[in-house]
């Protein structure tokens, strides 16, 4: 039987949403083993002078606990 945990994880990224995924998931490996999945909960961007700035992501990340 596995026991899967939930964290949940903010990132963002000045060029996509994908790009904030893909860091927070890469920042996350570094100390937490065996990533299952990773759903992204929201979505959002800041805006200056009319200008995506930056995007934004929070993400509920699953692993196994071993």
């Amino acid at each position: 039987m596995s026991v899967i945990k939930v964290i949940e994880l903010m990132a963002n990224s000045d060029k996509s949403w994908e790009d904030a995924t893909a860091r927070a998931i890469a920042k996350a490996g570094e100390t937490v083993k065996d990533i299952r999945s990773a759903y992204v909960k929201d979505q959002s961007v800041v805006v200056k002078d009319g200008k995506i700035t930056e995007y934004r992501v929070t993400l509920k990340v699953s692993f196994e606990v071993k």
